[in-house]
């Protein structure tokens, strides 16, 4: 698959998902993974989600910048490494303001606990299996008949 291609398809599966799994370093150097929905993904991997500043995500990301994401949906998946940086400007709160975050943050974008995390997306990794779930379990079945090793489908890691 042509790397432009691939970058659609990391940025369509992560639409289509719109819940991720933050996992951030916390300060005993252990993995931490949230769940956290999505406001935007860029064309070129790099996403924002709304948060609040007291949590742990935002001061993992303040001690270690290192994050993943993971989204999955149906047969398709996607694990994307980058950096995440805390954004507090008001102006770009209010931009991507939407009635689906007041449901976290009643008091609207001008609610001093409101904050923006941005990750710099550097690479992904995707899986797809087409056809569905049908297939994937007829695909299971298959290997399991011949003796052979199970096809997943589609896969492929991608700088962004």
């Amino acid at each position: 698959m042509a790397e432009e291609q691939a970058i659609n398809k990391v940025v369509d599966i992560i639409n289509d998902a719109k819940i991720g799994m933050l996992t951030t370093i916390n300060e005993a150097g252990a993995l931490v993974s949230r769940p956290l929905a999505v406001q935007e993904v860029r064309d070129d991997g790099d996403m924002w989600f709304f948060t609040g500043l007291g949590t742990s995500q935002v001061s993992h990301v303040r001690q270690d910048p290192r994050v993943n994401v993971s989204f999955g949906k149906n047969t398709e998946w996607v694990s994307v490494a980058g950096t995440a940086e805390v954004v507090t400007d008001r102006q770009k709160i209010h931009e991507m303001w939407n009635q689906v975050v007041e449901a976290w943050f009643p008091d609207g974008p001008d609610t001093p606990e409101v904050c923006l995390l941005r990750v710099d997306s550097e690479s992904a990794e995707y899986w797809t299996s087409p056809g569905g779930t049908a297939a994937t379990v007829l695909q299971w079945v298959k290997s399991k008949v011949t003796h052979s090793r199970f096809s997943v489908g589609e896969s492929g890691t991608v700088e962004l």
